[in-house]
């Protein structure tokens, strides 16, 4: 994870001052405890979770959004500035900010969508395939959510069928007992990245 880190650190900015790192996959692949790895081993980088940009309403049509509240704002070198969604409450909370630090995560389902592709320094999928991610994603949230993961699981399959994340991937992302392996993606470009293949140690994660 350290060497990982250091080289996303090490790469050119993508958005003004900021190199934007995409963390995408189906739900319930793992990408927020990922990125919280990740973010650490950053030193505490910035993670923006696009659960707190979608909504019931918007699963995936909140492009727009994004652009005018995160990535315009950080492409000028500034702050964003966004209301989370309460998937609970229903209702968008009180602006929390984001700042334009040297690396920012995204890590949500549509992290690696066409709209946002040109901002990221990397893209990062996590290699683990639907159905078992959906079934983790179900376990996850309980009896409570079953209705919501009916709907969830259409909305994906044909978010994913119209703009796909995974063929742009410049690395994969695999759990492993001792962590995570790293490897590169179908987005690399040859030679790019290949000695970022690595499994963390136990130590370096819990």
């Amino acid at each position: 994870m350290r060497d990982l880190a250091a080289r996303l650190r090490g790469l050119p900015p993508s958005l003004g001052p900021v190199r934007l790192i995409g963390v995408d996959g189906h739900a319930g692949s793992g990408k927020s405890t990922f990125a919280g790895h990740l973010a650490g081993a950053l030193g505490g980088a910035p993670v923006l979770h696009l659960d707190d940009i979608a909504s019931h309403e918007q699963l995936f049509g909140w492009t727009d959004r994004l652009m005018a509240e995160v990535i315009r704002p950080l492409a000028r070198g500034e702050s964003a500035l966004y209301a989370p969604y309460d998937w609970h409450a229903r209702a968008f909370g009180a602006p929390c900010p984001l700042p334009a630090a040297p690396v920012v995560l995204v890590e949500g389902v549509g992290a690696g969508r066409r709209a946002l592709r040109p901002y990221l320094a990397r893209l990062l999928w996590m290699e683990l395939p639907r159905e078992e991610s959906w079934a983790r994603g179900r376990l996850r949230d309980g009896a409570e959510q079953r209705e919501f993961w009916g709907g969830w699981v259409a909305a994906e399959r044909a978010h994913f069928a119209a703009d796909p994340s995974r063929p742009h991937a410049d690395l994969l992302v695999l759990q492993t007992p001792a962590g995570y392996e790293v490897l590169p993606g179908p987005g690399s470009t040859s030679g790019s990245d290949q000695s970022v293949t690595q499994s963390d140690e136990p130590s370096a994660l819990w």
